[in-house]
């Protein structure tokens, strides 16, 4: 089913021509969801748990401007499909649902379906394509439902502290455990939702995703590979950023944790998993090497 509307010639139209084609689009999204990020960056996205959120939009509003020529170019291959409008359509219930009910994920989530169905009725599904990616990673900064979370963190930030109390006190540290509340001499930390829970889990995924969308690598083993030990290691470096919060309470206090060097901890956090992600790569890299002159061998003695 096509639409019988003429197809905007995109890829063929000017600078000026193209924002006025687009302009119209961009201020009715700014007016819509204005009020709803306004009341994020005030709101959930001011907590420690969901700063990753601007982060993400930031991000996916680059990936789409990244795109754009793709997008442009996939475009003349296609026609709009009138089935954009069930998407459109969905996008705009999903919106004022969330937004009459407070419902957040509704509210926010909405925004995904409502730029589907303006690409599927304005591009077509070619042009869709193009922007699979940017769209998918939006999905990381709809906040999730507390039930969720809750349920899927308290496990997650018992293993991490179980992991984190271990490896210290292997390494010499008076370190104890209660159930998530860490004791390194005379200090009690609580290992909190921001340190080890989902969110952070999340933030990690979308940033292992990011790496493996930017270096678009050839290979199926080794991208199969990197998304499979994403979780691991955003489970490691979750494990790094308590052990460092919990180093840096003991040698210098209560206020240095919970002050500047509870930030930068964050830091280490997002670093020690790039870094993870980078070595894991190159691990896959050299494994891969292997397994090919093992099969150039057997190929040859065959």
């Amino acid at each position: 089913m096509t639409a019988s509307m003429p197809k905007l010639n995109i890829h063929k139209a000017s600078s000026g021509g193209e924002l006025a084609t687009w302009l119209p689009v961009i201020l009715g999204l700014i007016v819509l969801y204005a009020p709803s990020l306004y009341d994020l960056f005030t709101g959930i996205w001011a907590r420690d748990e969901q700063m990753h959120g601007p982060i993400v939009l930031g991000i996916s509003c680059w990936l789409i401007h990244r795109n754009w020529p793709n997008m442009r170019e996939a475009s003349t291959k296609g026609t709009p499909t009138a089935w954009g409008w069930l998407f459109f359509i969905f996008g705009v219930l999903l919106y004022a649902l969330g937004r009459s009910q407070d419902i957040i994920m509704f509210e926010i989530g909405s925004v995904v379906w409502l730029l589907i169905g303006i690409a599927l009725l304005n591009l077509g599904s070619n042009a869709l394509k193009a922007q699979w990616f940017a769209l998918f990673f939006m999905l990381f900064m709809v906040p999730l439902p507390g039930v969720v979370v809750d349920t899927v963190t308290m496990p997650m930030k018992m293993a991490v502290s179980y992991v984190a109390e271990h490896v210290l006190f292997w390494v010499g540290y008076p370190i104890g455990r209660s159930g998530v509340i860490l004791q390194i001499g005379q200090y009690m930390l609580l290992v909190a939702d921001a340190c080890a829970g989902l969110h952070t889990l999340l933030t990690l995924e979308a940033l292992g995703l990011l790496y493996l969308n930017l270096v678009r690598r050839d290979s199926l083993f080794r991208n199969v590979g990197l998304a499979t030990l994403i979780v691991p290691i955003s489970f490691t470096a979750n494990v790094i950023r308590v052990m460092a919060l919990s180093l840096i309470t003991y040698h210098f206090g209560d206020e240095a944790g919970q002050g500047f060097l509870h930030g930068f901890a964050g830091m280490v956090l997002f670093l020690s998993a790039l870094l993870l992600i980078i070595s894991f790569d190159n691990f896959l890299l050299h494994v891969e090497k292997w397994r090919n002159r093992a099969l150039l061998q057997h190929g040859a003695q065959a």
